[in-house]
């Protein structure tokens, strides 16, 4: 395919791997480039000097197009936009944060930037900044999230209409029928988290993907909206975040109970009880760890087949 996303990043297929904390090395980023995808590195997770490793051994790893995601709350922001001058980074996708901030810088460096939204708003301004592209993410997506609770069938078509530029469909996608799904509301890619967590490529631990091929429906849940909203797979730590909500806890007291490395002890150390383990509803289709480049055919292939079965209908 060959589209507005497939030209500007130069790939085979729009579809983009998330940039997930500890779970988006450059492993599982260059499995997925290598398969015609765009892999991304996710920087949530790595502090600068470690972002510079895995830039270095994902270019030896592919000769094609990757990416960097970097959170724009992250505490050592300076560093690590430095870095990716250093290293020639050619997209970077930005979330968390103000798209103000550094889309003008990354431009200038000759950067494609991408930012990740969840309401019109930041649509409009994060294309009011320069940016080329926005990833509109839904309710259903794992890991941080809108605080509006909108739907991604509902808000791919509301950031549609809002901007000029490419809109990616982010939430809830981890099959054809839902690319295909995604398309018809008017995206030109999705980005696919949850699927690409179970990879064979993906720095999750071996527990933490044992236990989304596990999930059922309902077992995710969004909490701590009054500090930085995460879906969350439900566990003792989600326990404890749920009834602090339900006394009224500020964000404040969200952050004491939440402290420091919780998401590398759940979803990178395996600890399933006491780690934060950030995940999508899509898990609960989830039933099997394969490598990357198979995960991204059988999306491929089922959106190919989806299509070809809505020509075939007969709607006299």
């Amino acid at each position: 395919m060959i589209n507005s996303i497939t030209r500007l990043f130069n790939i085979q297929y729009p579809i983009i791997q998330a940039g997930m904390v500890w779970c988006s090395g450059w492993r599982l980023a260059a499995a997925v480039s290598n398969a015609g995808g765009l892999g991304i590195i996710g920087a949530g997770s790595m502090y600068p000097e470690v972002l510079r490793e895995h830039i270095q051994k994902c270019k030896v790893a592919t000769a094609n197009s990757f990416a960097v995601n970097v959170p724009l709350l992250y505490p050592h922001i300076s560093e690590i936009m430095q870095i990716l001058v250093e290293e020639e980074v050619k997209i970077v996708f930005t979330s968390a944060g103000n798209p103000a901030t550094w889309t003008a810088y990354l431009k200038k460096q000759g950067m494609i930037v991408v930012h990740v939204i969840a309401n019109t708003r930041f649509a409009i301004k994060a294309e009011a900044c320069g940016v080329d592209a926005v990833v509109a993410e839904g309710f259903e997506a794992g890991g941080h999230n809108g605080r509006e609770e909108t739907t991604t069938m509902c808000l791919i078509p509301l950031i549609k209409s809002a901007v000029q530029i490419p809109v990616i469909a982010a939430g809830g996608i981890g099959s054809g029928a839902a690319m295909l799904a995604a398309f018809a509301l008017g995206a030109s890619a999705v980005q696919v988290g949850s699927a690409f967590a179970l990879a064979e490529e993906s720095s999750a631990h071996p527990k933490f993907k044992d236990t989304i091929i596990q999930s059922a429906e309902g077992d995710t849940q969004l909490r701590m909206k009054k500090l930085v909203p995460v879906r969350l797979l439900k566990n003792t730590f989600a326990e404890t975040i749920a009834a602090a909500e339900e006394q009224g806890a500020d964000a404040q007291q969200l952050k004491l109970l939440l402290g420091r490395g919780r998401a590398k002890t759940g979803m990178f150390e395996g600890n399933l009880e006491e780690g934060e383990l950030e995940i999508g509803q899509v898990a609960a289709g989830l039933s099997k760890v394969a490598p990357a480049a198979e995960i991204l055919q059988e999306i491929w292939n089922g959106f190919l087949t989806e299509l070809e079965r809505l020509k075939k209908m007969n709607i006299n």
